[in-house]
């Protein structure tokens, strides 16, 4: 048995050899890798994705430590990416990790080729870039899903998935959907 069959053999067991499958086949991009994207791209690996794509511009700082999965003592000063990158190819070693350090805005937009991807995952906290990836993201065939606010949040049970526009009690989706309303715009699909 290799070693990536092993890894994922109690996966397997729970999902089924189809669904692992279909998991190893998916290409995943998510932009920022912070307190909610580390730990969402470290789950998508665990699980069995193999194609991802990881954007951040930023370097792990000392404040990063308690939140942010791989940042430590010792990666302090390090580019974010690389260190992440370099944690989930320990995971999975067969797992193709693609590590851009850069930041995702209108200007960059065109450099990431979303249409290229199955599932689109937002962890940015830059308002107008969140709304340019929300618009952007809608016009492709990707699923796509963004993450609200969960600063100074405490008890995870109260996270939630909601379509964006029923998304309620998250100041930062609050401000999201103001922007947007005055600007006119409104994502061509649904997406939460």
């Amino acid at each position: 048995m290799t070693k990536e069959k092993e890894i994922f053999k109690r996966a397997e067991l729970l999902m089924g050899e189809d669904v692992m499958k279909a998991l190893a086949s998916k290409r995943v991009i998510v932009f920022g890798v912070g307190g909610v994207g580390s730990w969402c791209v470290e789950c998508l690996v665990r699980s069995g994705i193999r194609h991802i794509t990881i954007v951040d511009c930023d370097c792990v700082c000392a404040s990063n430590v308690n939140r942010q999965l791989m940042a430590t003592s010792a990666t302090i000063g390090r580019v974010k990416v690389e260190a992440l990158r370099e944690r989930l190819l320990e995971i999975n070693p067969d797992c193709e990790v693609n590590a851009l350090q850069k930041m995702y805005t209108d200007e960059t937009a065109a450099e990431f080729h979303l249409d290229e991807y199955d599932y689109i995952i937002d962890a940015i906290d830059s308002l107008k870039d969140k709304i340019s990836l929300i618009m952007r993201a809608c016009e492709t065939n990707a699923v796509f899903f963004s993450s609200m606010g969960a600063a100074l949040k405490m008890d995870s049970m109260q996270i939630r998935v909601a379509e964006f526009w029923k998304v309620r009690g998250c100041p930062l989706g609050s401000a999201l959907r103001k922007r947007m309303k005055r600007a006119g715009l409104k994502p061509p699909h649904k997406f939460q």
